[in-house]
């Protein structure tokens, strides 16, 4: 697991996802920001991400599956937008 990797997936769904209520929705994924900016969230079924200043971060999530799937997919994600 690389924090950068989850970082870069985060700020592609920021800026080109759909925006409903203070989320943005792209490929499956969720992310949102605290008002300040310094706590992030990445969400996924029912995983979320939670992304702390300094580089620390959590995870909350109901399914060890969804966690693997959720891992699975940043990759995925990472590594086609490492190719453009």
């Amino acid at each position: 697991m690389s924090l950068s990797k989850h970082l870069v997936v985060f700020n592609h769904v920021l800026t080109k996802g759909i925006n409903r209520d203070g989320k943005y929705y792209l490929d499956g994924l969720s992310a949102w920001h605290d008002v300040d900016g310094y706590t992030c969230y990445l969400g996924y079924q029912d995983l979320v991400m939670t992304l702390f200043f300094h580089g620390r971060f959590a995870y909350d999530y109901q399914k060890r599956l969804t966690y693997n799937d959720f891992n699975a997919l940043i990759e995925q994600r990472f590594r086609q937008l490492n190719q453009r």
